[in-house]
């Protein structure tokens, strides 16, 4: 970095992301708004790359941009009042991926007997005795699931 800071193009070639995706963050207040060169061009810190890649490995992790917001926000604000942390969050977040992971569980060994089974017509097979997909079964899980998100 030069002692005047990067350029847009250089912090999102750094973070891996489009200069779109950074001027989205700068508006939706995820990213400081930068320097100002006397040329008009803006110029970020190397603290900008750090946040971009935070955010982008959040967002991996399966946070919202609004669930990333409050959490860069709490971090902001630790002394302030309490705000629900990375800690609670991340808990919160790995509870519904372990719903998830048993949800596809299911899914799974329902698809391999189909395959195993050599299941070829979905409905012959769902009107099919012994048909190893458990149709009702799965219909009445997904039902009582509750609203998708």
């Amino acid at each position: 970095m030069t002692g005047q800071g990067l350029r847009s193009g250089q912090v999102a070639e750094a973070a891996g992301v489009n200069i779109q995706t950074l001027r989205y963050y700068e508006r939706r207040g995820l990213l400081a708004e930068p320097d100002r060169a006397p040329g008009g061009h803006r110029l970020y810190g190397e603290e900008a790359v750090t946040a971009l890649r935070v955010i982008k490995a959040a967002q991996r992790l399966g946070f919202t941009l609004e669930e990333v917001a409050e959490l860069l926000e709490a971090g902001r604000h630790r002394h302030g009042h309490p705000v629900a942390g990375l800690q609670d969050r991340a808990a919160a977040k790995l509870a519904k991926v372990d719903v998830k992971i048993t949800d596809l569980t299911t899914i799974r060994t329902a698809l391999t007997a189909a395959v195993d089974a050599g299941c070829n017509d979905l409905t012959v097979c769902a009107s099919s005795s012994c048909c190893p997909i458990p149709f009702t079964d799965l219909a009445e899980e997904d039902r009582h699931a509750g609203p998708c998100c």
